[in-house]
Formats: structure tokens, sequence, C-alpha cells
């Protein structure tokens, strides 16, 4: 059994899809298909992160990774996109257009659709990217959790969307978010490619005034904004932070294929699609460290989520989720012997404390016995 819910479409056009599942059954007619253009196997050409590039990430908030996905994966999204707008692709809340419509009006219908990944196995293949996720586990692993997919649909004269960061919208504790950002479409200036001012990731996250104390505490002197995400500085007060790095606000040009990470504080924003018939579509994930706790998506009540979300990369000791159509991920597959990250646990030793791994056996036993031979427990 599978419920969805259908959030009320924006006056820019945003659709949010949620699927809850009762089971991780597929839905019938979306088996994971027998060959993809992602490689999944073992052999695969790993993406390795620089130190320059860890460097770069935390001094400025943001990574770019040129030709990460390849030119045929961004080719599968595109003619994905045109399906799914056309109605070739069945989605529960999303309604087929009528016959007769325009295809301007089609193009048009949709901004942006939310966790398509619960839906569709597409969506979910690429959250689970794995030369992403060798990303992320550089930046904030090893231990990864793949929370949110979002699907935009920028076609020409498409709305951009104002000043926010993306942790006040998906707070985790601690707090590790981190968002890639998948060219589907060449993008630059004209088309309404991302803007990213370099530095703000050392702001806190400013809260409205319906959820303050969200994601800091005992920060006596956080100022509260207002209608973050819109477009209009005038009335997005986050814009009066932005204010402070006057003039490091870069546009980030991209080709398909290219990947953006940022992390959950930095200040982003987009403008309008201004060409006349260039769309600018991006396929974007959100993750976090999956040892990081939230309560995001659980429907406005303060409820443990993670069993919700997808452990992409490494090990937890929090509840975790699986893929529903069977993307290879750390979920899927056991950890390894002697693998790095491994589940720990606390035990009192008398009056001490020490730590040993919850599975033994997974470590040398050699070693282990000789660990505890040679142990010397001091009060």
């Amino acid at each position: 059994m599978m419920r969805t819910r259908q959030h009320q479409q924006s006056t820019n056009g945003a659709v949010g899809v949620v699927g809850v599942s009762e089971t991780v059954a597929t839905p019938p007619g979306q088996e994971r298909p027998e060959s993809s253009a992602t490689d999944f196997s073992a052999l695969r050409n790993r993406y390795c992160v620089s130190v320059e590039e860890y460097r770069s990430f935390n001094a400025n908030g943001y990574l770019v990774v040129r030709g990460l996905v390849s030119e045929r994966e961004a080719a599968e999204i595109r003619d994905h996109v045109d399906d799914l707008l056309h109605g070739r692709v069945t989605v529960p809340g999303l309604k087929p257009p009528a016959p007769g419509t325009p295809v301007d009006e089609v193009e048009r219908r949709y901004l942006r659709i939310h966790m398509l990944h619960r839906q569709l196995e597409i969506h979910e293949r690429f959250l689970l990217h794995p030369r992403i996720l060798d990303v992320l586990e550089a930046l904030i692993g090893p231990d990864v959790m793949a929370m949110q997919s979002m699907l935009f649909i920028k076609a020409p004269g498409g709305e951009g969307q104002g000043y926010h960061q993306d942790s006040y919208y998906i707070p985790t504790y601690p707090d590790t978010l981190c968002g890639a950002w998948v060219a589907v479409d060449d993008a630059d200036e004209e088309n309404g490619c991302l803007w990213i001012t370099p530095g703000s990731h050392v702001e806190p996250i400013y809260p409205t005034d319906d959820r303050v104390h969200q994601n800091h505490a005992n920060l006596g002197d956080l100022g509260v904004v207002e209608n973050v995400s819109n477009t209009d500085t005038a009335v997005n007060t986050l814009s009066r932070v932005a204010a402070r790095y006057d003039g490091s606000e870069v546009a980030v040009p991209v080709n398909a294929g290219d990947v953006i990470f940022f992390g959950g504080h930095v200040l982003h924003r987009s403008h309008r699609n201004r060409s006349v018939d260039r769309f600018r579509r991006a396929f974007v994930g959100h993750y976090a460290n999956a040892r990081s706790f939230t309560t995001w998506g659980s429907r406005g009540t303060p409820e443990p989520s993670n069993h919700q979300h997808i452990l992409a990369r490494g090990s937890t000791h929090l509840p975790y989720g699986k893929p529903r159509f069977g993307t290879p991920c750390a979920a899927t597959v056991p950890p390894s012997q002697g693998a790095a990250g491994a589940p720990m646990a606390l035990m009192a030793q008398g009056e001490d404390m020490g730590v040993a791994p919850q599975d033994p056996r997974r470590n040398d036993p050699t070693m282990m016995t000789e660990h505890e031979a040679d142990a010397r427990h001091v009060k």
C-alpha cells in the first residue's frame, strides 16, 4: 500500500510529490532496469577528491566537479524530463497535460518537483549515483544519508529563487547537510545558473519567526529574517546578510554533467531564465552524514525520521531506509570485513569506560587478543 500527498502548487510552479510507502515493494512497471548509463560495478571509475578540492570546499562553502556525471547520463535525464512533462511517465499526484495543450504550456507546467526518488527508479539511481557519493564521502562522510531529491525544470521565462540556506529547510543534528546540484543542461547567466556567495557558509542559519531555535541554541543575538527564497531582495531580508559579502557573489556557470556541491549554510540563489529557447534543468540531491539525527520529513511532528532516508554510503548507529528500486548502496550491501566506520558501542568495565566494536569479528582476531592482553585499565 502506498499513500501519496501532493503539496499545493506555489505561485512559481513548484510542486512536491512525497510518497510514503508502508513497505519497500517496487511499484509495478518501475523495476530496476537490467542496464543503465550509470556504472555501479566494482571496477567503475571511482572519483577521488583532491586535498585542494577539499580545502576549496571548506574555504568557500562550495565545490564544482566538472564532468562528474557523463553526458550520456545527462541526456537520459533530459529525455526523461520530456516524457514526464508530456505525461508519458505516470507519477501519482501529477496529471498528464490535456490533449491539445500547446507545447509551450506543457513545458512550463512545473518549475520543480520534489522527492521523485520515492516514485521513479531513475531518480533514486541519480540520488545514489556512485560518483556523487564518492565526493560526499570525502566532504561530509564517510557515512552518507540520502534525504531529498529535487528536479528543477526551468523553462525559458521560468522564475528563479531568492537568497536562501538549505539547512533552514532541512535541519540535521549535527548540522552536516550538503547539496549536490547536477547540471542536466548547460547553465549560464542567461538561462538562470546558480549564484553562490563564497564564504557565507560561516554564517549561522537565520530563522524566520516560526523557526526560532530550530537550528541553533545559545546564539543570543541571532536575528530573525523574513520571506526566505523570495526573489525580491527588498522583502527577502536574508539579503541583508548577503550584503555583508557585497561584491563577492559569483555566478557558477556549468556544463551538462558538472556537479556543484554546497554546504547547507552557504547563501545562494538563481535568477529568471532570460533565454528564448533554452531550458535550465537540474537534478539536485540533499545529503547529510548518516550519523546526524533528523526529524525532517516527519510531517510537522518532531518525530525521528532517519528511517525514511537511505543509507547511501558507510554505516550508522541510527535507523535508515533502503532504496525502493534496489539501487546499489550501503543500505543494500553488507559492510565488508574490517570496514572503517563500523558501529561502535560503549561498555562499562567496573568503574572504567572502554570502547569496542559491536562485532569484534570485523577486526583481526589476533589483533584483538593482543590488544586485550596488553590493555591496562587505569582508575
